[in-house]
């Protein structure tokens, strides 16, 4: 579907071919009804000489009630169907592709923001506290100092990710609920205050992307806006090194003051 932005996940296809199926389905039901109004005005205006008694008789009305009965069954097979193959499309987005260990990453929605948070060398998050969220001073998350996990946790305002490689988000919020959505990963799922959300998905295609808010947050929810960046597996290393280096040496000149 040409009128979609262009996909650049490894399960945005088969979502792809499944909203055509759903819309082709939508416009036939869509044509359908109107057929059938517009055949029952027309039915109705012949059968106007009829008696109304005999135009009312059981033997009269069952060819009606079948017909209706038989609609009834198609389209609960068809809306089964479509509820099995849209639930079977989920699940194995769910399910991570071939061995490689996905990255774990956490997305936090805060007005009006999104953070990116990489769990560092240890592959452990560090602790959060509230009363340490201070955006201004550089730690919009809250990493706990004292916690030694949060040392080398690297927070981004972009999404860095590498091509070909399975992803593991956790959405996270720190106020009201975001919509985390991304219209080229065909990606959309909302960020609850108080609850740990979980999104897989593997980028395929290097580029960059859009990420929006999908919910409105607030009076600044249009700009709340933030980039997705796909790259090479090498570059991407190349890059998660030199944000680590740059925390050591952050680390380094704090502790020789």
């Amino acid at each position: 579907m040409n009128w979609l932005p262009t996909n650049g996940a490894l399960h945005g296809v088969a979502l792809d071919h499944l909203l055509a199926w759903n819309l082709a389905v939508i416009v036939g039901l869509c044509i359908a009804a109107h057929v059938l109004i517009v055949a029952a005005f027309l039915f109705r205006r012949a059968r106007k000489s009829e008696s109304p008694v005999a135009s009312r008789t059981r033997a009269n009305l069952r060819p009606h009630l079948l017909f209706e009965f038989v609609i009834l069954i198609a389209l609960t097979a068809l809306y089964l169907g479509m509820d099995i193959t849209g639930h079977k499309l989920w699940a194995a987005i769910r399910e991570q592709p071939g061995s490689a260990q996905p990255i774990q990453v956490e997305v936090t929605g805060v007005q009006f923001q999104w953070y990116f948070r990489y769990p560092g060398p240890d592959a452990i998050y560090g602790a959060t506290k509230p009363g340490l969220v201070s955006a201004p001073t550089g730690n919009p998350l809250g990493l706990d100092p004292a916690d030694p996990h949060s040392a080398d946790d690297i927070v981004s305002a972009i999404l860095i990710l590498p091509a070909g490689q399975p992803v593991n988000i956790t959405l996270r919020s720190q106020d009201v609920i975001h919509g985390f959505f991304v219209p080229g990963m065909r990606l959309k799922q909302d960020a609850i205050p108080g609850m740990d959300g979980d999104l897989q998905f593997t980028p395929t295609t290097p580029g960059d992307y859009v990420i929006l808010c999908s919910q409105v947050c607030g009076l600044g929810h249009s700009r709340m806006q933030a980039g997705l960046r796909v790259v090479p597996q090498a570059e991407f290393e190349k890059w998660l090194a030199a944000r680590e280096q740059s925390i050591l040496n952050t680390n380094a000149a704090r502790g020789a003051q």
